[in-house]
């Protein structure tokens, strides 16, 4: 069997790993932009903040693992074509690459809008790779003299934030939104996370945006102007979904997936970022651009392409991260009964529907967060468990022991 996998990140390597849990000697080849191995992209703030070293990025996987796993991997390489009806894959080499089985794992790429003068901006870039983030620290020196301008408030604009907050001499955000991180919290945790954050130094600009651009100044819709010398674009990022479009597979934003991770084109499949697949609450396709997603649809992906049983449809909106040392943790939707509980220290926002906990937010204190992550995900009777045990603390102990065996043993966030 040869296997072919398009993509570098978390779900090509669970996608690898699921194959080889079913067949130990097909022939995998593994075909990527980057030409670094697997690294852990969510740390690629933490590089620049000084809170973790290269070797460690590169870490992610044994500098063996590909020889170990039997994977044939052309890095830095581009695939420029599927060709579905003959079972190949063209490079931008030239080269051809025969498959039996195929995997989709492309993720997702900055979304730049049209801007006015945003060609005249020398020092600017996107963050969201590695070489993103090396040659953003490029662009800000040894000096900490340089001004820097991010668009974008959402998870990737204030993580680039934090990471370069020691290198720069100031660092501004500016969003059309009306609050910071408007597609992961409402309102009032939203303004937590942003007076934490503020209380470093960033300053914000939001419910405005740019209209347009000087070399070294940024002028508002609003009338005002930001003057900088690096600009980072962190507005979103979509779907990489064109190479699958151009092959046939049914695309929704997002490559269209079953539970089995397969596309609408026989022998092709498609994993993580990239992928739209079938909401539980609304039965539509929708785009979940999560690290655990990923990882869990690449070993699905894995093991039914080698032929093994596997599906995952459970997939649910999720964050967790942390911004000047407070941490956040949410999941599932906002759409429910409101049970609210604050602390100086915490916040916490448990959301429940029709017997069910939908979503969760928790701010500061996310000691055993996995449980309330759990009950979202398994989509649990709350009358089948002591509910008002976990409320105010998580613990196992609101479950029977059968339930702890089969659906929480070892969960301890």
């Amino acid at each position: 069997m040869k296997y072919v996998i398009i993509g570098g990140g978390a779900a090509a390597l669970s996608c690898i790993e699921g194959i080889r849990s079913i067949d130990k000697a097909g022939e995998i080849t593994l075909v990527s932009k980057e030409t670094y191995p697997f690294y852990g992209r969510p740390l690629i703030s933490y590089l620049l903040e000084g809170k973790t070293t290269m070797e460690n990025v590169l870490a992610y996987r044994p500098a063996d693992y590909e020889a170990t796993h039997g994977v044939h991997a052309l890095r830095g390489e581009t695939v420029t074509a599927i060709d579905a009806s003959a079972h190949t894959v063209a490079l931008a080499s030239g080269e051809l690459l025969p498959y039996d089985r195929l995997c989709i794992t492309t993720g997702s790429v900055p979304f730049i809008p049209p801007m006015d003068g945003l060609e005249q901006v020398e020092d600017k870039t996107t963050f969201w790779t590695l070489d993103d983030a090396l040659g953003l620290k490029a662009m800000l020196g040894e000096g900490r003299d340089k001004r820097v301008l991010i668009l974008g408030a959402g998870l990737i604009g204030l993580k680039c934030a934090e990471g370069i907050l020691h290198l720069a001499a100031s660092v501004d955000v500016v969003d059309l939104a009306p609050r910071i991180l408007p597609a992961v919290l409402p309102e009032e945790p939203a303004a937590i996370v942003q007076r934490r954050i503020e209380k470093d130094g960033v300053r914000f600009t939001l419910g405005d945006s740019v209209a347009r651009f000087e070399p070294n100044l940024a002028h508002l819709k609003s009338g005002g102007e930001i003057p900088f010398d690096v600009l980072v674009l962190a507005v979103g990022v979509r779907p990489n979904a064109a190479l699958a479009a151009d092959a046939g597979c049914r695309v929704e934003r997002g490559i269209v997936i079953s539970s089995g991770c397969e596309t609408s084109v026989p022998d092709i499949y498609a994993a993580g970022d990239c992928t739209a697949q079938s909401d539980p609450e609304t039965g539509k396709p929708r785009v979940l651009a999560i690290w655990p997603n990923a990882m869990m649809q690449g070993e699905t992906a894995g093991r039914r392409m080698a032929g093994g049983e596997a599906s995952f449809d459970k997939g649910v909106p999720m964050n967790a991260t942390g911004f000047m040392g407070l941490h956040l943790i949410s999941a599932g939707s906002y759409d429910g009964e409101l049970l609210l509980s604050r602390t100086p220290d915490a916040y916490k926002a448990l959301y429940v529907r029709d017997d069910r906990l939908v979503g969760f937010i928790m701010l500061g204190d996310v000691e055993r967060a996995g449980i309330y992550t759990s009950l979202v995900r398994e989509r649990t009777p709350l009358s089948s468990i002591d509910f008002e045990l976990i409320r105010e603390t998580p613990q196992l102990m609101a479950f029977s022991a059968t339930e702890r065996a089969r659906k929480l043993g070892g969960a301890h966030l």
